[in-house]
Parts: structure tokens; sequence; C-alpha cells
């Protein structure tokens, strides 16, 4: 049975389709303040040409393909201004090496090495879940083939090592071990989230566990790299990457709502996508460990879709019955409220680092921009 009290106290109210989750209040004035959209911005123009110059190095055509997958190209080769994500993780890496003192630009080949891992895992993934679109146009593997999104996907990888390694610092030694641990973590979640879709049933605790293996670990990774190359010790390293571990968790939860709540238009996405695809997310797995009719229901009907042969041809209405039955579960609720208590644990982690009251009000901005999204 579901504990539903593990979260916390239990929140009123959800949001509807297109809405944003409920909201964080944030931790301080001083967090109030912080111009999030100048924060992620600023990781993005510092790490955007390094990241080019890397990408460069590629033999064609993977080079064009990655600048596709980027956003900096369309499918035709021509120049675009496409959205590249939301930049969260290189904003952290970037902030992260100023918890030592270190200037923002210590930070840029953390920022390119755990974004180019980011990518990698995006191409691969979308390949493997049958994914079509991403940011709102044609993914890599429908435009270019499966092939190339493979060995791009490799190549970007290899990168990700090259561009600290050849740094030939100690320090960025320490990053690269901890870039390849997360690096086999986020591949440990992806393993388990896709054997999950072929299970009837998984707990609680094994969603949690893939999600922090498949998120959790990278944002932990881009929360501390930064600082490992501007000279952090282990333990502040270690306690920054408890925060970027727990952030990550918050961030998969709100994922999860938007993969079955989300607005397309938002999301780049298809309705009730996680549905579709049978994810094993959190509010499905919340809602079939709760007690009731709702769940029972819901229980029944997973089981028959996995054995049905026609269940691609399903109708917007048999997906939004589905959606209903997780909410009327509970299901949408308790994965608001795990999002709240984890972004709750990543900020009481920064509260055991000394570092600048600027960068601390920066990492829990970040963080309330994590649970408060609509994409």
């Amino acid at each position: 049975m579901l504990d539903q009290h593990a979260a916390g106290p239990r929140t009123p109210g959800t949001a509807t389709r297109g809405e944003t989750v409920p909201t964080v209040p944030p931790a301080s004035k001083a967090a109030d303040a912080v111009d999030v959209t100048a924060l992620l911005e600023r990781g993005r123009t510092l790490a955007t040409p390094v990241l080019r110059a890397a990408i460069d190095r590629l033999a064609a055509p993977m080079d064009t393909v990655s600048a596709y997958h980027f956003g900096w190209i369309d499918a035709e080769g021509n120049p675009t201004a496409g959205d590249g994500g939301k930049a969260v993780r290189p904003a952290l890496a970037v902030l992260s090496a100023e918890v030592t003192g270190a200037e923002p630009e210590a930070g840029i080949p953390g920022a390119v090495a755990v974004e180019l891992v980011h990518n990698f895992s995006l191409l691969h993934d979308d390949l493997m879940d049958g994914d079509e679109q991403r940011r709102h146009r044609d993914t890599v593997w429908k435009v270019h083939g499966p092939a190339q999104a493979i060995l791009v996907g490799d190549a970007l990888f290899a990168l990700a090592n090259e561009v600290l390694l050849e740094l030939g610092t100690v320090e960025a030694g320490r990053a690269t071990r901890r870039l390849t641990s997360a690096t086999r973590a986020l591949i440990d979640g992806q393993a388990q989230d896709i054997s999950y879709e072929h299970r009837d049933r998984v707990s609680v605790e094994e969603c949690l566990e893939m999600e922090g293996n498949k998120t959790g670990a990278l944002l932990a990774c881009a929360s501390s790299i930064g600082a490992v190359l501007g000279g952090a010790d282990d333990r502040t390293a270690d306690t920054l990457e408890k925060y970027g571990y727990h952030l990550g968790l918050a961030f998969q939860a709100v994922d999860d709502l938007l993969g079955i709540w989300g607005d397309p238009v938002s999301t780049g996405k298809q309705t009730w996508s996680d549905l579709r695809q049978r994810k094993k997310s959190l509010p499905v797995v919340a809602a079939l460990a709760a007690d009731g009719p709702a769940a029972e229901r819901l229980g029944e009907i997973l089981a028959a879709d996995a054995k049905s042969s026609d269940f691609e041809n399903f109708s917007e209405e048999e997906f939004a019955a589905r959606a209903a039955l997780i909410e009327e579960a509970g299901g949408r609720d308790w994965t608001a409220r795990e999002a709240r208590r984890q972004h709750t644990i990543a900020i009481e982690a920064l509260d055991t680092i000394d570092m600048p009251d600027r960068v601390r009000a920066q990492f829990t901005a970040l963080a309330d921009f994590v649970v408060v999204r609509k994409r």
C-alpha cells in the first residue's frame, strides 16, 4: 500500500492540462529576486561556443546530424534559431564553480561535458522509446535514421570525456571520474525504465530508484562538476551532488506529470505521451499502489493494455480515461507532493555548505524553477 504521508502533507488542488504544477514558495526573498531566465541564458551563452567547437571535431555527417539535434540547423542544413532545451545543466555547472570562489568560466568544460552526455542519452532514448518528436520537431532517428542516432550519441559521449581530460589537470581527472559514474548510473536507469514497461507492477521505491539513476545522477554531476574543476574538496562536491540528485528527482516528478497532463504546445510531445509508451512513471505507479476502486480498475485496464494488439490505435478518449483513473486514484496529487518533497531535501543540502549568499540564492531559484514549469 502507498504511504500517503511519504511525500509530506496533502496539498489541495492539482493543475489541469497545460497548467504548471503547484507552486513551491521560494526559500528566501533573495531567491525570489533571482532572474532565472538570465541565469539559464548565462550557462547557455558560456557553454555554447565550446560545445559547437567540440561538435565541429566530428566527422561528417555526424557533425551536421549533431547540429540538427541541438537545434542549430534544420533538416536541410539551414541555420535556425531552434529551441536547444532548458539549459538547466549548463547553468548548474557554471554556477557550481562559484561555490569555490572561482570565476564561472572555470565551470565551462564541465557544463559542456554534462551537456554532451545528456544529449547522448536523448539521442539513444528517443530511438529506444520510438519518440518521433523532441523540442517541437522530428527526432534525429526519424530524420537521419537509427544508425546515425546511435553513432552520434556514441560520439557525444566520447567528446564529453575528451573535453574534460584535455585540460590535463588533477581536477579534470576528478571531474571525469564523477561524470563517468553518473553516465553509468544514467544508463542503468534507462535499462530499468525499459524493463519496467514489460511488467504489470512496479513499486514506488523501484520507480524512484530508476528516476534517481536516469535523471538524478546527471543533475547531481552538473551541480558539482564546476566546483570540482574549481578545486572543491570531496565533501563539498558530494554535498552539491546531493542537492543535484534530489533536484533531479523533483525534476523527473514534474516531467512525469507533464508526460501525462502536459500541454503538447509547451512540451513538444504528443498528448498522453507517457501513457502511449506504457511508461511506469510516478503518477502511474503511485496510483496503482493506492487503495480503492480507481486503483483496482486502473490495474485491470493496464494489464489488458499490455496484452492488446491494438494499443497503438487507441483513441484520445481511451487515453484520457486512463489519465482520469490515475488522477482519481491519487497518482497525480502524490507525484506533485513528491516533487515538492524532493525540492525541500535539495534546498536543505545547501545549508551545510559555505558559499556566497548570492550563489546560494541562485541555486535555490533554479530549484524553484525546476518544480514550477510547463515543459
